[in-house]
Formats: C-alpha cells, structure tokens, sequence
C-alpha cells in the first residue's frame, strides 16, 4: 500500500518545548530504523527543510514543533532513536531498550536504506515489536526505504518495500532525503494526520461511554389503563 499525495501546505514554527494540553492538541511520533538509514537527517529536513549528511550518533534526541495542520495548531513531538537496531541473536534485548520510546508514541516510521540490505531485514522485528506494545491495529506506521537517489548502490528493490509492507498491513513509500524535501515533508504531514484521526475517534468513544442513558418515559396510555383497573376492582 503506498502512501497517498499530499497538496495541502504544511506550516512550521519552532517552540522551545510542547506544553502540556488535552487530547488532540499534540502529537507524539517515533523514528525507528538500523544505524546509518537516515532518521535524523529525515527529522531535521522536515523540521527545517534543510539537508546535513553527517551526523554524530546520537542518544535518542526529542524533536519539538508547532505545526499548522488542517486549520488547528498542533504541538509535534518527534523522538529520534539509537541506530542500535541489527538483525542478530540479541535483537530482542536491543528492541526491549526502546520499549519506553514505543510506548510513549503515537504514530510510527520505520526507516530503512534501500542500500543496505540488513536494515530491510530490521523492520519486520521492529513492526512486531511495536505491535506487541500498541495492539490497536489503527495505531498508524509508515514504512520508509530512504536515500532513494542512490540507485547505483541499491540493494533492496522497491517492489520488496511494498511486498512487506502489504504483508504488515503499512503504507509504504520510498524517498530521497537529500533530493526531496516535499517527500519527507509529506510522510511527515500524513502520519501527523492519521495520529490526529485516532486521537479524535479516541475522544468521540470516551464522550459516548460517558453518556448515562436516559430513563425511559412512563406510557402514559399504559398509567391510564393500571388507573381505570384499580378503580374497577375498588368498585366490585
């Protein structure tokens, strides 16, 4: 399933951090993938519209924006992970020290570089991870092939993205960071969407089980009927 375009414009203003606020005024998302994909490049290009290459590994670094999203200003926060995640024998110890990170979000990308071969490998893992923690099958995740402008090096074909991606029920696209800022842009906006859906759909249910039911009208025919019966059986 490939993602939909997106037209719409999608508005940026930084903040120091995201205040606290009720349901649907945040937006929590997670970037997820091997070491070397391109999470963070993704994130700052999209927060900034800038590219920068070379990045020190990082610790897992929180992303703060105010976007403006259909109409209605929304705080986004966006947590960058380790590049910790490998196909190995102690991958499920490596997946349970993001745990916290899975739990706290709400929206997913799952990166991958179309020219490394092991970080395809490393989704699926990561998916079932995710899904272990969020059961909620509406819980969106994206699934990402990046640095797409590296074709002479590819070794993952795109088809591979997309067969996986239909066999985990995720949309998938693959883009260029470096090349194609609107791509990201768009993953970006569209995920934000979807987390924005939920949160309403959310809100709607909690209002609908609050909801007392209201008691019943007494028939007033039925009360006019016991009335005239009592009478009747004073009068025999």
């Amino acid at each position: 399933m490939r993602l939909p375009g997106m037209s719409q414009p999608f508005l940026l203003a930084p903040i120091a951090e995201c205040p606290p606020g009720p349901p649907g005024t945040q937006v929590r998302l997670a970037v997820l993938g091997a070491r070397g994909v391109g999470k963070s490049a993704m994130i700052v290009r999209f927060l900034t519209k800038r590219f920068i290459g070379d990045y020190e590994p990082n610790t897992g670094n929180l992303y703060s924006r105010l976007v403006h999203l259909d109409g209605d200003h929304v705080a986004v926060q966006i947590q960058d992970t380790p590049g910790c995640i490998q196909v190995q024998e102690d991958c499920v110890q490596v997946l349970d020290s993001l745990s916290r990170c899975v739990k706290w979000a709400e929206g997913f990308l799952l990166v991958y570089s179309i020219t490394d071969y092991s970080s395809y490998q490393s989704v699926q893992p990561l998916y079932q991870h995710i899904r272990k923690v969020h059961p909620d099958a509406r819980t969106p995740i994206i699934i990402v092939g990046n640095k797409a402008d590296l074709l002479h090096a590819r070794q993952v074909q795109a088809k591979e993205g997309l067969q996986l991606a239909d066999e985990l029920g995720s949309l998938f696209l693959e883009i260029s960071t470096s090349e194609d800022s609107q791509g990201v842009c768009d993953v970006f906006q569209y995920l934000c969407k979807e987390v924005s859906k939920l949160q309403h759909a959310g809100s709607t249910d909690r209002r609908r089980s609050s909801i007392i039911p209201r008691p019943k009208s007494p028939n007033m025919q039925d009360l006019k009927r016991r009335f005239k019966q009592a009478l009747s059986s004073k009068v025999k």
